[in-house]
């Protein structure tokens, strides 16, 4: 005789994940950031021989600011993707667009592999490399948002916080993997040859990446929280619109967790390059190795923090970090000031701070949004703070000393973020080991039930 239906409840969507099913969760939802930050660390590097390929030569300089053009027009596209993406992901679940976005971005990124230089197909060359950052940006837009909702709807209560945080672990080892062929190519080939093929081997070897990728995503299930809200009929039709009706609140706080991350993570992962040796003297090899070192330092500390916030809470972590930040940054450029051993020491201390940021502000963010308009949230806030202050960091870092005079200004400039982050953290309750599945998620309001179908 079959059972009478029943409504599926946060108890029945709460699994117990073993270590061997949130490693598969993790693989799934992190290989996407992964990828995605290999193609950025590689296009950065290879920003001038890239200029020489696609762009005339008849001036070099113009030829790399284009590049450089090219690459804040793929952040700028960010946020219309994440307007589509957050809400699709919404409307027909987390294992479909970390599927299409890791396509649309691994795709666009083996075609400009494969793609003809200016010599041989003129302007078209430049104008098929836009158009070709632009997909992959518009489907970055999605990343982050798809992929952070999947693993904290798929990582236990108990051990939430880790799981999510591997996100971050993921995008920091796509930008070491990117340095790292960067590093092989330029000492292994000359420029001729650097010129003539190597360039496309970072984009080439993106693409099995992208399709290990999305194989695994295509075979894994979507999230119990999400299955829940199919099984009870109350999977939004208006995500974006529901959003910002009953949950703008969530949305400004996430967004003040996230620009206190990005501009700490740009400054001192890639900023801090360009200031050790404009600004402090040291070669380019020193400060580069100083970045690769905070950058293995968060490998180890990133997911830690996040371990640490499963055990003591999001809110002691983070605003501990933050609090951190707004004190010391400044003392911290000063003590730059003081040789190689103080630029080392303090830019470690900057790293140590910014992986306990990395290692929590993402699931926190996930834990503040109910599971209807979850991926629409995160998406929106992330890719609104990246395009706003991610991209503006090394800008604004160098008109303002210009300005200035000072070279301490990257320090109140962490502080001003630092605030905000903290304000937004002290204003947020404790989330962790909280149910993702909320009463409103499976009594959806008749209102926004019956509306007719919208992004």
């Amino acid at each position: 005789m079959p059972t009478p239906h029943t409504d599926v409840t946060t108890a029945e969507v709460e699994v117990a994940t073993d270590v061997a099913a949130l490693r598969r969760s993790v693989v799934a939802g992190a290989v996407g950031v992964f990828v995605h930050w290999f193609d950025w660390a590689a296009y950065a590097y290879l920003a001038s021989t890239v200029a020489t390929v696609f762009f005339p030569d008849e001036n070099g300089t113009t030829g790399l600011l284009a590049v450089f053009g090219v690459f804040a027009v793929s952040f700028g596209i960010r946020p219309i993707g994440a307007m589509v993406f957050g809400p699709l992901g919404d409307r027909i679940g987390r294992k479909r667009t970390l599927s299409l976005v890791i396509f649309m971005m691994s795709g666009a990124t083996l075609t400009i592999g494969l793609l003809p230089g200016y010599a041989a197909i003129g302007v078209a060359a430049p104008v098929l490399l836009v158009i070709l950052r632009l997909v992959q940006g518009f489907a970055a837009g999605g990343e982050f948002g798809s992929a952070a909702s999947f693993l904290a709807e798929t990582a236990s209560r108990r051990r939430r916080g880790f799981g999510v945080s591997w996100l971050e672990v993921g995008s920091l080892l796509g930008f070491l993997a990117g340095s790292f062929v960067y590093l092989l190519l330029s000492t292994g080939l000359d420029e001729s040859q650097l010129t003539a093929w190597g360039w496309r081997v970072p984009f080439l070897i993106s693409a099995p990446l992208g399709v290990i990728g999305f194989i695994i995503r295509n075979k894994i299930e979507d999230t119990p929280e999400y299955r829940a809200l199919e099984a009870n009929d109350t999977v939004a039709r208006t995500p974006v619109r529901e959003l910002f009706r009953h949950h703008k609140p969530q949305l400004l706080q996430a967004a003040g967790l996230m620009a206190a991350m990005h501009v700490p993570f740009y400054a001192v992962l890639t900023y801090l390059v360009t200031y050790e040796t404009d600004h402090l003297g040291h070669s380019a090899g020193s400060a580069a190795l100083l970045s690769t070192v905070i950058s293995l330092l968060g490998l180890v500390l990133v997911p830690v923090f996040g371990l640490l916030s499963d055990r003591v809470g999001r809110k002691p972590v983070f605003v501990g970090a933050t609090a951190a930040l707004l004190v010391l940054s400044t003392p911290a450029f000063l003590l730059m000031r003081g040789g190689l051993a103080g630029t080392w020491i303090a830019g470690l201390l900057l790293g140590a701070i910014l992986a306990a940021i990395l290692g929590t502000y993402a699931v926190w963010s996930a834990e503040i949004f109910p599971t209807r308009t979850r991926q629409s949230g995160l998406s929106i806030a992330y890719n609104i703070t990246a395009a706003l202050f991610a991209g503006t960091v090394p800008y604004l870092m160098t008109v303002l000393i210009s300005a200035t005079g000072s070279t301490l200004v990257p320090g109140p400039y962490l502080m001003v973020f630092a605030a905000g982050g903290l304000i937004a953290a002290l204003s947020l309750k404790e989330t962790a080991g909280s149910a993702l599945l909320r009463p409103e998620d499976v009594s959806d309001p008749p209102s926004e039930r019956h509306e007719a179908p919208a992004v």
